[in-house]
């Protein structure tokens, strides 16, 4: 049996798409189904609230950081043994890389993987001009994909059945349900987004009482026969294993550092790495004889009087970077390895101390997009003319304080610049990796701990 698929996708940001898509996904397994999440873009708090209602990894489609064909290759490997995938579109339908073609959009997505899409729109403060904002959506491009709508924000029932009339007399849409507007289901948001799955404790009642709204107000059955189960195909066979396990590769993964794509760990160990998790918030010193390590991004910043505290972590992972450890730290690992983090009450606290610098708390957004990462020379992981892809997004800014080896050039819509951290064998910066966008860079990292396990 193929595995059905759907999308939601909003008119913009802040629409709802991530509290609806959750909302069916619960009100699907409820009904005992077995759901499979995906989401669009780079986000990684989204799927963390996937992977918590559903029980299954869920994974991220990019279609500017990665090959279409490898796309649908993990598309085709995340939804084995589901009966429904639900993918989470990002931002409004048509917005992506450039202001100029859907590059990296939701829409490019649904058109990549044949996944028909169900159009969220905020109805707060309108009724047949809903109408008119669907209209523009589904008329925008031919094949726009568009096959339901769902009303969010809306007064009650006699709202809602002023929008749909609108809409599916105008647009010859079918308008598949409605969520009211809820106190009672809003979702924590801070400064990168909502507040991870992680941190929020027991989830069971909130995904309870959204599956309970979702039910009764939206037409999970008339959803269902508006997926599609045309099968999908790729030319790739990326994520297949070609080595048994060869090194150790330590993970720090908690409330703090939180932010791995699925893919990035499962490359690690299609190429031969065993992976060891370890939490250096609960105190648990990085694992013995370990041969990598990789500090991926997250909240350091809302934990810093923690992780300053954990000096006898901090002592293992010094000690074991200034040994030749083979290290990569994205973004909250590299603020993480800085001498200090001074957060946004203007307290200063001690960090791990590798990397010559502080790391301050801007109160606004200090970098966000998609960028094009080249190794300085030097760079084991990048070495010359190897390019990967990534994104960056934080609030933060570094400030080193005596001269350093800069990790990378990256290159943004709007800016080419250097970044991050090099010494020895420590690469470090702001910039997240989707390693499928460049597997030779898990290939150099997995050669090199090879190295350091023969001779030490």
């Amino acid at each position: 049996m193929m595995t059905k698929r759907i999308m939601v996708a909003g008119t913009s940001s802040g629409v709802g798409k991530t509290t609806l898509t959750i909302g069916i996904m619960a009100a699907l397994h409820k009904r005992g189904l077995t759901v499979q999440g995906f989401k669009c873009g780079p986000d990684y708090i989204d799927p963390a609230y996937h992977s918590a209602v559903t029980n299954r990894p869920s994974r991220n489609l990019d279609s500017w950081m990665l090959d279409h064909e490898v796309l649908k290759e993990i598309v085709i490997n995340g939804q084995r043994g589901a009966d429904v995938s639900i993918i989470e579109g990002m931002m409004g339908l048509f917005d992506g890389e450039n202001p100029l073609t859907n590059k990296g959009s939701s829409a490019e997505i649904s058109r990549l993987t044949d996944t028909p899409i169900i159009l969220v729109i905020d109805c707060s403060s309108m009724a047949r001009s809903a109408a008119a904002i669907v209209k523009g959506y589904n008329s925008f491009e031919d094949g726009s994909g568009i096959v339901g709508v769902i009303a969010n924000n809306v007064g009650g029932e006699g709202h809602y059945q002023l929008v749909k009339t609108a809409i599916e007399k105008e647009c010859q849409l079918p308008v598949i349900g409605f969520l009211a507007n809820d106190v009672h289901i809003q979702m924590p948001e801070r400064h990168l987004g909502l507040v991870p799955s992680i941190e929020r404790g027991e989830l069971a009642p909130f995904f309870n009482h959204l599956a309970a709204l979702v039910e009764s107000t939206i037409n999970l059955d008339e959803l269902l026969t508006l997926c599609s189960d045309s099968p999908l195909q790729s030319q790739t066979s990326l994520f297949t294993k070609i080595e048994s396990t060869l090194v150790q590769v330590a993970v720090a993964k908690d409330a703090a550092f939180n932010f791995y794509y699925q893919e990035n760990l499962e490359l690690l160990e299609v190429y031969g790495a065993e992976l060891i998790y370890f939490s250096p918030l609960a105190g648990e010193k990085l694992p013995e004889h370990v041969d990598g390590l990789y500090i991926g991004g997250g909240f350091p910043e809302e934990f810093a009087d923690e992780l300053s505290n954990q000096t006898t972590v901090n002592e293992s992972i010094r000690l074991a970077i200034h040994s030749g450890l083979p290290t990569l730290a994205e973004c909250g690992g590299f603020m993480y390895l800085a001498e200090e983090m001074i957060t946004s009450d203007r307290k200063s606290h001690k960090m791990v101390g590798l990397i010559p610098g502080r790391v301050k708390m801007n109160r606004t957004l200090t970098t966000i997009g998609y960028r094009e990462v080249k190794g300085e020379p030097g760079n084991y992981l990048l070495p010359q003319d190897t390019i990967a892809k990534g994104h960056e997004y934080h609030y933060s800014s570094f400030e080193p304080t005596d001269n350093i080896d800069y990790a990378y050039e990256t290159k943004g819509y709007f800016h080419t610049g250097k970044e991050g951290y090099m010494k020895h064998h420590l690469v470090a910066g702001y910039t997240h990796f989707h390693f499928a966008s460049c597997p030779e860079l898990v290939l150099n990292w997995i050669q090199l701990c090879k190295e350091r396990k023969m001779y030490g």
